[in-house]
């Protein structure tokens, strides 16, 4: 019977295609992407030897060495394609720390391989596999290969199950469909002998993995051909996911915003393509171990393996010291390279941690040009506490931990406090106080955002009700809007809901918004402040002077009161500063919106601030931040005073 090696050679063409489109794509780092590349490169070289032995075949050839050789050929690459495809597997999955542990896995991973290759090799001696001297013909033991191949299945069943979770539904239909469609393609050729399907079964099931799977542009930044932020995200939560160790190095250029805004876009661009060149060199000069990622703004980062600490460590170390070189082939500048060296799970536990901790470590920390540890960048205390913030969050609400502070306000015309602004307080009985700093952003990741900010209302509106705060007459209390909040669809609803519920008028009730909150153009954040300014409620603009001021917004929003910044306190002895002082708080008093300073700490501040027409002060110098009970005491006692002098 004469076969048909139409299919066949329809599937080389297809193959040729692919590994054209790996190297042309640049499919070439990184484990998945070799394995990848070795899976079609099997699949390739199985057409080929099969094309070769039907083609003997059908001519009839009595080539006993090159038909032994071409079937030969082809049962054992095709048998093994599976097993490939089973490390390919795991190589997307990262749990080769799990197959090196595991004595079955390896055992049913490598055993099958071993015994199809010797029955191969044997093969020309003992006939049992095929024979070819009156033509080709299945032996007494051909029977082996498909348990082999079996065998495979099921692993790669059971691995795909078990690590169903690290793929997207799309991915893991595309990776699936390998056992559908060769299955498929087998059950055609077994009832259609002449028709040869199964190595073009085989190239189409590697083109969905080359369309679905391994897609360079998902997971590649242009412009440094290091793999880009989403693929660092989902490595990182593949990582803890498996309980993976890894050592990071995480680099970020304290001075990118600087060089991008001063120097452009194009220049910016190739300083990052100079930096990833040196990431590169280092990382091959210490065995070029690394994943490497650009994540966004002047951050890198290079991943190893547990096994590779010194190689991380060596890498960091010399980073730092060529990254501290200004001779950038050309590039006139000097970087701030801030690095830190960090091991997880045991420094940052957990995957919010670790991209939480690494956004912004370059601000918190002066630069040295030495590379940091993870504790000496971020304190000890306050990596335990990210590593378990939102075990913190749940045990403050379950244990009722969560508390509301108030900081009085003192009016400069009225020489009294006319009001205080309420703030979260946390105290966790394992950790202590927990920094706002680190609550405030974990919350609004988590979603907790939105029930502590429904609580800091709701006590706030209970203490207005309350005859205490009758006999203090105070005019309102501020209390913080975080940008979550401020883009949720029913907060202008379920804030006056809590506000009727406890009879609070709303000129009690000054919301405070952040810069960054106001530089949000988000339809839903407009359409709740305009409601809720609607109802009388009155808004600050908090944080004012700290980067985010966009002076168009501003106008826009529904603002009585600007709050200056504690930055601004901090440079008042600078001339130019107390310049842009005294114009910004003219151009605000002739919009005309009142002024709070904030962060006033001495008398000195106090009166210069006094002499600037400021209108109202807040800081240590009056109060910190104390509970409801002591603020009520502390703000009686100093209507006291003033009626006795």
């Amino acid at each position: 019977m004469v076969k048909n090696i139409s299919f066949d050679i329809a599937a080389l063409l297809l193959l040729l295609l692919i590994l054209l489109s790996c190297i042309i794509r640049r499919m070439t780092n990184g484990i998945p992407n070799r394995l990848f590349l070795i899976l079609v490169s099997f699949v390739l070289s199985s057409t080929i030897f099969d094309i070769w032995a039907v083609s003997l075949d059908n001519a009839g050839s009595t080539n006993f060495p090159a038909l032994y050789a071409a079937h030969s050929g082809y049962l054992l690459i095709h048998s093994l394609v599976t097993s490939v495809y089973l490390l390919f597997e795991i190589a997307l999955t990262d749990t080769w720390h799990k197959l090196r542990k595991g004595f079955l896995l390896q055992f049913l991973l490598w055993a099958p391989c071993i015994a199809v290759t010797a029955l191969l090799v044997t093969n020309p001696f003992t006939g049992w596999i095929f024979t070819v001297e009156n033509g080709y013909t299945r032996g007494p033991g051909f029977f082996v290969l498909y348990i082999t191949t079996v065998i495979h299945s099921v692993y790669f069943i059971a691995y795909l199950s078990r690590y169903r979770k690290l793929f997207t539904r799309f991915k893991l239909l595309t990776i699936s469909a390998y056992l559908p469609v060769g299955i498929t393609a087998m059950v055609i050729q077994m009832f259609y002998p002449s028709l040869l399907v199964e190595m073009f079964a085989g190239a189409l099931s590697v083109l969905l993995i080359s369309i679905g799977v391994q897609r360079p542009e998902e997971v590649v930044d242009s412009a440094t051909l290091l793999m880009k932020h989403s693929a660092y995200a989902s490595d990182m939560k593949r990582t803890f996911y498996n309980h993976k160790h890894v050592t990071i190095v995480m680099l970020n250029i304290g001075n990118y915003a600087s060089i991008h805004s001063m120097m452009g876009y194009d220049f910016a661009i190739q300083a990052l393509d100079v930096v990833a060149s040196r990431i590169r060199e280092v990382n091959k000069h210490t065995g070029g171990k690394a994943d490497l990622y650009y994540l966004d703004t002047g951050r890198f980062r290079m991943v190893f393996n547990r096994k590779y600490y010194e190689n991380a460590a060596d890498a960091a170390h010399l980073l730092m010291d060529v990254l501290k070189n200004s001779d950038f082939s050309g590039l006139d500048i000097d970087l701030m390279p801030f690095i830190v060296l960090a091991r997880c799970p045991e420094d940052i536990g957990n995957f919010d941690s670790l991209m939480r901790l690494g956004a912004d470590f370059h601000i918190r920390n002066q630069f040295s040009g030495t590379v940091m540890t993870a504790d000496e960048a971020f304190s000890k205390n306050t990596l335990e506490i990210q590593n378990h913030i939102d075990e913190i969050i749940n045990r403050g609400f379950q244990n009722h931990n969560f508390q509301v502070y108030y900081q009085p306000i003192y009016s400069i015309e009225h020489d009294e406090f006319v009001s205080a602004e309420a703030l979260l307080r946390l105290y966790d009985e394992k950790h202590g106080f927990i920094s706002p700093e680190i609550l405030i952003p974990a919350a609004e990741k988590s979603g907790a955002i939105h029930k502590i900010g429904a609580f800091v209302f709701e006590e706030v509106c209970r203490f207005i009700s309350s005859d205490n705060f009758k006999l203090l007459n105070l005019k309102y209390i501020e209390v913080n809007l975080s940008v979550a909040q401020c883009m949720h669809r029913d907060l202008a609803d379920n804030i006056l809901t809590t506000m009727h519920q406890y009879h609070v008028p709303s000129d009690k009730i000054n919301l405070e918004i952040t810069e960054t909150a106001a530089a949000n153009t988000q339809k839903i954040m407009t359409e709740n402040l305009n409601k809720l300014n609607a109802a009388g409620i009155s808004f600050s603009l908090d944080d004012y002077g700290t980067g985010y001021s966009n002076m168009k917004r501003v106008i826009q929003l529904p603002l009585k009161i600007i709050k200056l910044d504690k930055s601004f306190v901090d440079e008042q002895h600078n001339p130019k500063m107390w310049i842009f002082l005294q114009n910004t708080v003219k151009m605000i008093k002739d919009m005309e919106m009142e002024i709070v300073v904030e962060g006033i700490e001495t008398e000195e501040m106090l009166r210069a601030f006094t002499d600037l027409k400021c209108d109202f002060i807040q800081g240590y110098f009056f109060s910190r931040p104390i509970p409801e009970q002591d603020f009520v005491k502390f703000i009686a006692s100093a209507q006291m005073k003033k009626q006795q002098l």
